[in-house]
């Protein structure tokens, strides 16, 4: 059976915009080397699902919608680039005072905060939702039938769990985690100079709309 959908070409962009450097694997890798493999997946695991939630809302047209509303877009980005520069100002705290003893609850609440810190990050992304929105202009064409569509969505989507929880444990294994031990502060000062970066990147760009 032929297919309509140019699948290999649609996930070919969509590992290059999930594995290349940004601020969802550098707050998986961050999470993942500080606090562990189980809360880095937490996290991972909230990324994927900020990104299933913009693939499924562009296969249903609704990337185009968003993109016609300005001020949603605009708000979306200040929240983005806002919450970014939070992450910054936490890395660059823990930088500054150095280890701080975290009460042994800290560590069972950090997985469910861990999810919703990846979503919130995935979700306050606005190139996110024009991203797959140019995605799918790309790779479907008007044949495209709804079982292709889901068979895109259920792709990409599995794919992106892959890269992402990857990235948490290859980030969180002995070899990291000691690393980071040992040189904690200057892990978490670059952390803060990088999210400040995207923060403000995301603050600052010009988007296409």
């Amino acid at each position: 059976m032929s297919l309509s959908i140019n699948l290999p070409l649609i996930l070919s962009a969509a590992f290059v915009a999930s594995a290349s450097p940004g601020s969802a694997t550098l707050a998986i890798a961050d999470t993942a080397m500080q606090a562990g493999r189980r809360t880095g997946l937490a996290l991972a695991l909230g990324v994927v699902t900020g990104s299933l939630t913009w693939s499924i809302a562009a296969a249903l047209g609704l990337a185009a919608v968003m993109a016609s509303s300005v001020w949603m877009i605009e708000g979306m980005r200040h929240c983005g680039g806002a919450y970014l520069l939070y992450l910054a100002y936490r890395s660059a705290r823990s930088a500054i005072r150095g280890p701080v003893a975290r009460p042994p609850d800290a560590v069972e609440g950090s997985v469910s905060r861990a999810y919703a810190k990846g979503l919130a990050l995935h979700l306050t992304n606005p190139k996110a939702i024009l991203f797959f929105g140019s995605l799918y202009t790309l790779g479907l064409s008007p044949r495209t039938s709804p079982a292709e569509l889901v068979l895109v969505i259920a792709a990409i989507g599995l794919q992106s769990a892959l890269i992402f929880t990857g990235y948490a444990w290859l980030f969180s294994n002995g070899r990291m985690a000691r690393g980071y031990l040992r040189l904690r502060r200057w892990f978490e000062g670059a952390f803060a100079l990088l999210f400040a970066g995207a923060g403000l990147r995301v603050l600052t760009a010009r988007l296409p709309i």
